[in-house]
């Protein structure tokens, strides 16, 4: 299920960040949202408070009046659990920059590599369209790495249409409107 960011997880969370970190997620190489925010939180997730600062900007993060960098854009984050376990991530970003056109879509998301191959990304996709369509999106960009088969299937069984490849990235969209 998707759920808006919350502190209670923060466990699991961290243990799904190992996990990531075990891919060389976070590392200098990786450009990736999530990437970034290991980078700049890990070591105030270490305390409650910073976990919970982290969780207020995600939130936070949703609404325009919210100061960010240069060429950064809205976005809602949402977080995809069962149970009390975190499994994943989702990101859905307010408007398309020329670099998200063209790199990171309109709909970002990661799942955590032990919950990978379980139907998760389908479902998780699936659960953001009607977020997107609220937003106004009809249809939204999805993008994944050339060489990732597991994305690129999680997309076109969320039916995603395939645009072009530009560079290493394929670009789907994928409707949103209800049927």
């Amino acid at each position: 299920m998707l759920i808006t960011p919350r502190s209670a997880l923060r466990n699991t969370f961290l243990d799904a960040v190992r996990e990531f970190q075990g891919e060389g997620r976070g590392s200098a190489s990786d450009d990736t949202l999530l990437g970034h925010q290991i980078t700049v939180w890990q070591d105030r997730w270490a305390e409650q408070g910073g976990f919970d600062e982290y969780v207020r900007s995600l939130i936070a993060d949703a609404r325009p009046e919210t100061p960010r960098p240069a060429g950064m854009v809205p976005t809602t984050t949402l977080w995809f659990v069962e149970g009390d376990t975190w499994l994943g991530r989702l990101s859905i970003r307010h408007q398309l920059t020329p670099r998200l056109r063209e790199w990171g879509g309109t709909i970002g998301y990661d799942i955590r590599p032990s919950a990978r191959n379980r139907g998760h990304g389908r479902a998780m996709l699936r659960a953001a369209l009607p977020h997107a369509w609220g937003l106004g999106f009809d249809p939204v960009l999805v993008t994944c790495d050339a060489g990732n088969a597991a994305s690129r299937k999680v997309i076109e069984a969320t039916g995603g249409v395939f645009e072009d490849q530009r560079g290493e990235k394929l670009r789907y969209w994928v409707p949103t409107s209800p049927s």
